[in-house]
């Protein structure tokens, strides 16, 4: 079927219901074509049609949604209802807090983001989120479901009061998660991170930092090179500059007194060593328990060993102390 329309105006039989008419002269003619058109009959349909049409089509995305248009946007932005509840009462929320922990937990985590028993994440499920003052956790709850692949939430044994008590402590909840990882209400506030000791900080680096860095060496104006102290401390901490070079790893593989072999490690395991010696050659090693004996020489070797060692009073010491080395 084939419709033209030459007028400033839309024809009643080509306009959908609710389309508004569209000013400027638009002149172009569409197929119609229903689901059952093959995909090559819809590529020749798409391909008849003229320029003109498509700027009116243009046109007709410019001016906007219909008002019925606007109202089907407006309600699916709307907030499930277990968003828009008032906050439960404190003693309610409280007494689901500790049901929750016995009856709930051990599935569904301390966290309500899923456990060790394979409990679903509560904070982001369809029905939690759907669910209003227990009309539909209510039933699961009191009689268990059966999940996607065979998993089952079996029933519990609560009585009313209880069961009332874990549904609105799980909305109490979520209304809080709901804001998790958002800056603190109020004017933004810059961060100051220089809250340590620089005194402390100084007789950790010399005995810890010192065997390979020195404040009147290498580190000697760090403060002046790295004037942030964010920037500093990540820099301190990760051992480098986030985008800079890394030295490489080299070992040193000994098969007999007088038979060394040196160059960069490529990989090392239980069972191989790979190595890339000055010339360029890939040379392997079979390992078979401590022979051959194995060097390495990893420049990051000490900073990566240190980190699961710093605690936060360390780090923040160290950094009020590099701060000072101008």
């Amino acid at each position: 079927m084939r419709v033209t329309r030459e007028t400033t105006q839309c024809r009643t039989s080509y306009c959908p219901s609710g389309q508004r008419a569209v000013r400027g002269d638009f002149r172009g003619t569409t197929d119609s074509y229903d689901s059952r058109m093959s995909p090559t009959m819809l590529k020749a349909v798409s391909a008849r049609l003229n320029v003109r049409t498509l700027v009116g089509l243009a046109a007709l995305l410019i001016v906007g949604p219909s008002p019925a248009q606007a109202g089907q946007q407006e309600r699916s932005q709307r907030p499930y209802p277990a968003l828009q509840r008032e906050p439960g009462d404190a003693e309610i929320v409280a007494r689901g807090r500790a049901v929750y922990g016995i009856s709930c937990r051990a599935c569904h985590g301390v966290d309500l983001r899923g456990g060790d028993l394979g409990g679903p994440n509560l904070l982001r499920s369809g029905l939690v989120l759907r669910d209003d003052r227990g009309d539909l956790m209510g039933p699961v709850i009191r009689d268990g479901q059966t999940g996607v692949g065979g998993s089952a939430m079996p029933p519990q044994n609560l009585s009313e009061d209880d069961l009332h008590a874990v549904v609105e402590y799980v909305h109490d909840v979520l209304g809080t998660a709901s804001r998790q990882g958002g800056p603190p209400p109020g004017e933004e506030v810059a961060l100051d991170i220089l809250v340590g000791d620089a005194a402390a900080g100084e007789a950790y680096f010399a005995d810890k930092c010192a065997p390979c860095h020195s404040p009147t060496g290498d580190l000697e104006g760090i403060a002046t090179r790295i004037d942030t102290p964010k920037e500093l401390q990540d820099t301190w901490v990760r051992g480098g500059a986030r985008n800079a070079e890394r030295p490489p790893i080299t070992v040193t593989v000994t098969e007999a007194p007088g038979n060394r072999v040196s160059g960069q490690l490529e990989r090392l395991n239980d069972f191989l060593v790979v190595l890339t010696d000055a010339d360029g050659r890939h040379r392997s090693f079979s390992r078979r328990g401590d022979t051959p004996l194995v060097e390495v020489d990893d420049p990051m070797g000490a900073h990566r060993d240190m980190l699961p060692l710093y605690g936060d009073a360390d780090i923040h010491n160290v950094t009020a102390y590099l701060v000072t080395l101008q």
